[in-house]
């Protein structure tokens, strides 16, 4: 607790109705009363005329709330002020805290870290958190806040009680080794291993990463294919140039875009095709490397040409002038939206079995990592004839959980994960 009391704009930024300013530290209830004078009793709110404590000048008229540490959001003493929202409101309460002693500037994330090195939060939910602030869609929303409000570490806790006890059991027979026997139990060994294979089926899910990213959706062919024309049909906006000249499309263009609440990345490419260019044969190396690393793969040339993808869709473009999509082609024409709204929703279909159900907590790489740790230590564990081996291998099943949860060994992300947030949060 004897740190900084830090403060800052946590709502948008002004001009809005109301804006929010936090302050939490030793100093924020002292602070406060500077300000506001008495404060609300802790977790309830009252009106307050906001002065400028060496000259009593009025700011404003706001609504202020008080919070006690340990019970608070950051597990530290937090007044908040929820004043008018005018830039010359909010610049007037700002400069007033920048010239109180021991306020300063909060850093981005600071309040959120406060948090987690106070033990209000676990690694895991600072995560949803931050995943949270970044949504977009519905689904990427759902996923943020299971993260956020405690699934994975709920899961986590109990992992670790298991853990615990089987620990004590390895532990128990070593010390009582010479009674019974040097052999390792094997109900033992089959309950750790019970608890590896548990683990790898939360391996086996759907990662967060495409869910937070997009699913990426290429769309490729040769030139003069249709390609862009069906890059802008399905954004709705003109983002790619259509011309009849070949190599029109020289490197790959981007569109983020949300189908039926699934995170989508639609990628034009350039055409496929051999070329002296030196520029344009650049976009065709990149094309190719898109098209390997496609999640899903929309192809506008011959069918026969298709390259081999478990996810691809081969569309009969510009269906309009060309006639009746050959079998197995969805035929679709930018210029008058002839059959965009079926090839949409198989793309949205296929996208969607890439994601992580929404009722399931999803892993991000750093987690799946850990919990891969904890796995292969408790399979080892599993298979190991040593009662001492099979202790050591718990062990460090549960150093893995510790660095999942940040209770150790995690310097290396924590001032990556605290950057993205926002100031204030």
């Amino acid at each position: 607790m004897a740190r900084d009391t830090i403060f800052a704009l946590s709502s948008g930024r002004p001009p809005a109705a109301i804006s929010v300013i936090r302050v939490s530290g030793p100093r924020a209830h002292e602070a406060g009363e500077a300000i506001a004078g008495d404060l609300p009793e802790a977790r309830s709110a009252g009106v307050r005329e906001l002065r400028r404590p060496e000259t009593d000048e009025l700011l404003d008229e706001a609504l202020v709330l008080r919070f006690d540490g340990p019970a608070s959001s950051t597990g530290e003493n937090i007044v908040e002020f929820q004043c008018h929202g005018g830039r010359a409101v909010v610049d007037a309460l700002i400069t007033t805290l920048e010239g109180i002693d021991g306020l300063r500037l909060a850093q981005p994330g600071e309040f959120t870290r406060r948090a987690f090195e106070n033990g209000r939060i676990d690694l895991t939910e600072a995560e949803g958190l931050a995943d949270l602030i970044e949504a977009e869609t519905e689904t990427q929303r759902k996923a943020a806040l299971a993260l956020a409000e405690g699934g994975l570490r709920k899961q986590i806790e109990l992992w670790q009680e298991r853990v615990l006890v089987l620990s004590a059991r390895a532990e128990h027979a070593i010390d009582y080794a010479e009674e019974s026997g040097p052999d390792v139990d094997p109900e033992l060994s089959r309950d750790c291993g019970a608890l590896a294979s548990e683990l790898q089926e939360w391996l086996d899910r759907p990662r967060v990463e495409q869910l937070r990213d997009g699913v990426r959706v290429v769309v490729a062919g040769p030139p003069n294919s249709g390609k862009s024309s069906l890059l802008n049909a399905i954004s709705g906006q003109e983002r790619a140039i259509v011309t009849d000249i070949p190599g029109t499309t020289r490197d790959h263009i981007e569109v983020p875009l949300s189908l039926a609440g699934v995170p989508v990345l639609l990628t034009d490419t350039a055409g496929l095709r051999a070329t002296e260019d030196q520029v344009e044969a650049i976009g065709v190396s990149r094309a190719r490397a898109l098209v390997e690393g496609a999640d899903v793969l929309l192809w506008l040339g011959d069918p026969a040409d298709a390259p081999p993808h478990p996810r691809l869709i081969k569309v009969h473009s510009k269906a309009d002038v060309r006639g009746a999509a050959p079998a197995g082609s969805a035929g679709v024409s930018a210029m008058t939206s002839k059959g965009l709204k079926l090839l949409l929703e198989e793309v949205g279909a296929l996208a969607k079995s890439l994601l992580p159900a929404e009722d399931v907590v999803a892993l991000n790489r750093r987690q799946a990592r850990h919990i891969g740790e904890a796995a292969e230590a408790l399979s080892a564990a599993a298979s190991a004839d040593d009662f001492v081996l099979v202790a050591e291998e718990l062990r460090q099943a549960r150093f893995a959980f510790d660095r999942l949860t940040g209770r150790a060994g995690v310097e290396d992300v924590i001032d990556a994960l605290f950057s993205r947030f926002c100031l204030g949060k």
